[in-house]
C-alpha cells in the first residue's frame, strides 16, 4: 500500500498544511504555532520538493493479473522476478530510469539518451511457467542488438531464469523473464 503513495507528494500536502498552518499563527499573533509552523513545515515542504524532483513513477501492469497467474507466482517465482515486480510498480527516488543498471551492464544504455524506458510490466503463464514480461520502449536501440544480449540478461537476473526477447510493436521490446 505504501509503494502506491508518492512520498515527494505527502511532503509537499503535510509541509505545505504545516506551513499554512505558521503563516496565519504569525498573523494572529500565536507565537507557539507560528515557530511550529515554520520550524516544521517549511523542511518538510522543501523535503518534499526535493522527493517530488527526483521521482520516478512506477510503471503500470499492461494487463491485470488473472488468479492462476498469482497461484503460479506463488508457487514457482524467483525472488528475483518477485523482486523485479515489486521494484518496478512502486515510486523510486533519485534514479533515472527503472532498471537503469541492469541496462547499463548489458549495454543496452550507452547514454541517457539511447537507454530504453521501462513502460510496462505484465506476469503471465509461458509453456506453464510463471514469466515476467518487461516492456521496453526502444527506438534507439536494435531488436538485433538486445538479441544479442539474451543469454546475459537471462543469466543476469539469476539461476533458474531463461530471457525470451521479441517486439512488440514499433519500437517496442518485450523481455520475458521466463522461470525453467
Amino acid at each position: 500500500m505504501l509503494r502506491k503513495i508518492s512520498l515527494g507528494s505527502l511532503g509537499l500536502v503535510v509541509g505545505g498544511i504545516l506551513t499554512l498552518i505558521g503563516f496565519v499563527a504569525y498573523g494572529t499573533g500565536n507565537a507557539t504555532l507560528n515557530l511550529a509552523g515554520f520550524f516544521y513545515g517549511i523542511p518538510v515542504l522543501l523535503g518534499g520538493l526535493a522527493l517530488k524532483a527526483s521521482e520516478l513513477k512506477p510503471v503500470p501492469f499492461l494487463t491485470p493479473t488473472p488468479q492462476e497467474i498469482v497461484a503460479l507466482r506463488e508457487k514457482q517465482a524467483t525472488p528475483i522476478q518477485k523482486q523485479i515486480c515489486q521494484d518496478v510498480t512502486r515510486y523510486r527516488y533519485g534514479q533515472k530510469a527503472h532498471l537503469d543498471e541492469s541496462l547499463e551492464r548489458f549495454g543496452l544504455s550507452p547514454t541517457d539518451e539511447e537507454r530504453p524506458i521501462l513502460t510496462g510490466i505484465k506476469e503471465v503463464s509461458v509453456d506453464g511457467a510463471y514469466t515476467v514480461v518487461l516492456e521496453f520502449y526502444s527506438p534507439l536501440i536494435s531488436l538485433a542488438m538486445w538479441k544479442k544480449k539474451q543469454e546475459k540478461i537471462g543469466k543476469f537476473f539469476g539461476p533458474g531464469i531463461r530471457a525470451d526477447i521479441t517486439e512488440s510493436g514499433e519500437n517496442k521490446v518485450e523481455v520475458a523473464l521466463i522461470k525453467v
